[in-house]
């Protein structure tokens, strides 16, 4: 196995190139998940805000100094406008949203003039343009808003609402189905018995596959057997474009994963990757659907999904750019693995210019905790001795 170890770089690429696109489908942005991918480009329909309204509870009215008395003439309402037309002498109240009526170039707060029986005193002056939002100010007709690839978040529903946009053509969610093997598993907070732990990779996975935009279903476990391995695999398979086995993918006499996939026709596309932790990962392909065997360390398991299975669900909802270079310089000395790549997880300070990748406690595959704040993954390159504090790490963010 060790001659037949890539590096992370090839096994990406190995990864992308396997991946197809998925179908798309129109949703509506009403009720619409997070995370979903756009495949085609958002266009604002028309200008936004589509008149000038008022930014602010007040009084319509024309520019002009302190101490002027303006008789009140009508009101404007969001949703209400007036249809009266503002002459000199004039003001309109008018509410935050508001139509700004013909005539008006300016909006004077509330609580800046005084009221006097239907007549109200400018208690500062007010310039042309203050506390109005302008015509198009946010959005011009025909701009675009959302270029294609974009995930869906809050202020992407926003603006594609405020463009015009009733529905979205989106990529088809991937359905990732997740495994985990081993007798001594455990559900989340049972008891344990003697040589029992809790199955911490389901859950994990289930949350790493669902940030990336995939439909997930309750994980499932797999029993240290044959026979049970692969007529779970199969029903995996028969519902998923994604099928991730945390465990079960080394050359022990209860790793069943591998022999199970070959059963099923599961075609090997790599075995074995030149990393720590993350060594064991396994792909492979059957037809369109994409299969991946990640170690049964936690760490291992979060680590090599983030770096291979995140791409494979990026690239099949179309979303699959060069990962972005950045760099660090070491906050400590790091040993370094003489054969393999080391991905540390590391807490980031510092600015751009000066940022500083600090390891984050211990580095176990069975620390959990290396996890908890961490910022990205600095890549340590094999060799002997230590890298030293100060040197130059590339880093893979753990931030979509």
């Amino acid at each position: 196995m060790t001659a037949e170890l890539i590096t992370i770089a090839e096994a990406r690429h190995r990864v992308i190139e396997a991946t197809p696109r998925l179908p798309t489908e129109a949703v509506a942005l009403t009720g619409v998940p997070l995370g979903r991918v756009l495949t085609e480009d958002v266009v604002a329909a028309g200008d936004t805000p589509p008149f000038p309204s008022s930014a602010m509870d007040g009084y319509a009215v024309q520019a002009g100094a302190a101490g002027r008395e303006l008789v009140l003439v009508g009101e404007s309402r969001a949703g209400e406008p007036t249809s009266q037309s503002l002459k000199d002498g004039q003001a309109i109240r008018i509410s935050t949203g508001g139509a700004v009526p013909s005539g008006a170039d300016a909006v004077i707060r509330q609580e800046d003039v005084e009221r006097r029986d239907g007549r109200i005193v400018t208690g500062t002056e007010i310039a042309a343009g203050e506390n109005v939002r302008l015509t198009g100010e946010d959005m011009r007709a025909g701009t675009l808003v959302l270029a294609a690839g974009a995930r869906l978040g809050p202020a992407e529903i926003a603006a594609a609402v405020g463009a015009g946009a009733g529905l979205v053509t989106v990529s088809c969610q991937p359905r990732c189905s997740v495994l985990c093997t081993g007798d001594e598993l455990r559900e989340p907070g049972s008891t344990l018995a003697p040589g029992q732990i809790h199955n911490s990779n389901g859950p994990m996975l289930e949350a790493l596959a669902r940030e990336a935009g995939a439909q997930v279903p309750v994980p499932d476990r797999l029993p240290d057997d044959r026979a049970a391995t692969i007529a779970g695999l199969e029903r995996a398979l028969a519902g998923s474009d994604v099928v991730v086995v945390a465990g079960g993918v080394s050359v022990g006499p209860h790793d069943h994963v591998k022999p199970a996939l070959q059963a099923l026709g599961v075609s090997e596309r790599f075995w074995g990757v030149a990393l720590q932790p993350g060594k064991p990962t396994w792909f492979g392909t059957l037809g369109d659907k994409l299969v991946f065997g990640l170690p049964g360390n936690p760490v291992s398991a979060f680590v090599t999904f983030w770096l291979f299975v995140s791409a494979a669900l990026d690239g099949l909802q179309g979303t699959a750019p060069p990962r972005q270079v950045s760099y660090a310089r070491l906050g400590a000395s790091v040993r370094r693995n003489s054969r393999r790549e080391q991905a540390i997880r590391v807490r980031l300070a510092g600015d751009d210019e000066r940022r500083v990748a600090i390891p984050n406690g211990p580095q176990g595959s069975h620390i959990v905790s290396s996890l908890l704040g961490a910022d990205a993954l600095a890549l340590i390159p094999p060799g002997d001795g230590e890298l030293a504090a100060g040197e130059l790490v590339e880093l893979v963010s753990l931030r979509r």
